[in-house]
């Protein structure tokens, strides 16, 4: 019994070490998601087109998506999201992207990845708990740059556009089939407690300190608060 309670005492003093593990890697992910877009955004001529950008209602990021032909709906990589709202972009949520058919090879550099939802369909895909791009989910390789007239073509077939980004090359890329799943687990832990996806993305709970680098990332690419018509 006393070995019992004594496994029990440790175990309840290894959890805020574990805690305090599982934040610094979110803080690490939003980073690492900063980074991306603003490494892809500062060059104008090879970025997702301003047309685009500012009336974009949601923005996802997967950042070091590992390339492989693993079994579908094995892992591939881990993303942040934010939508805008009416008060400034969302606090953001944490994603996941799997499976698919994408031409992806093992043993490749990871590739980062780029979603943007520009209209109300492509927000509500992003409040579910799972769905398939391609499958419900209207997707196009998003075109790169200042080509206004191709951005608009695009915009009208499509709710979510993507882009990728591999050996420093940005550029449209068909994710059809690749699944997109909320990670509960990692955004419960980010706000210290459970928080629903659609509160999140609404607005409606505050942004811990530790996203606002990401944030302001995206306010400076993709424009300011002044939220798409819902």
């Amino acid at each position: 019994m006393k070995k019992i309670l004594a496994l029990i005492f440790v175990g309840a003093l290894a959890l805020p070490a574990l805690a305090a593990d599982g934040q610094q890697k979110l803080d690490s992910r939003l980073d690492a998601a900063r980074t991306v877009i603003d490494q892809i955004m500062s060059v104008p001529d090879k970025a997702v087109p301003d047309s685009i950008a500012r009336k974009a209602y949601c923005v996802g990021v997967v950042p070091g998506m590992m390339k492989g032909a693993f079994v579908f709906g094995a892992e591939y990589g881990q993303g942040v999201v934010t939508c805008r709202t009416a008060n400034g972009w969302s606090a953001p949520v944490f994603i996941r992207m799997a499976g698919g058919s994408f031409g992806f090879q093992i043993g490749g550099q990871g590739t980062d990845l780029v979603l943007v939802a520009i209209d109300q369909k492509g927000f509500q895909d992003l409040l579910q708990d799972k769905f398939k791009i391609g499958a419900g989910a209207a997707a196009a390789a998003g075109p790169v740059g200042r080509d206004a007239q191709a951005s608009t073509d695009i915009s009208m077939r499509a709710e979510l556009l993507t882009w990728s980004r591999s050996r420093g090359i940005f550029a449209g890329i068909d994710l059809n089939g690749v699944s997109v799943s909320q990670n509960t687990e990692d955004t419960d832990t980010f706000y210290g407690g459970v928080q629903h996806f659609d509160s999140i993305l609404h607005g409606s709970v505050t942004a811990p300190e530790a996203a606002s680098p990401f944030l302001r990332a995206v306010e400076k690419y993709f424009g300011p608060a002044q939220a798409a018509s819902r």
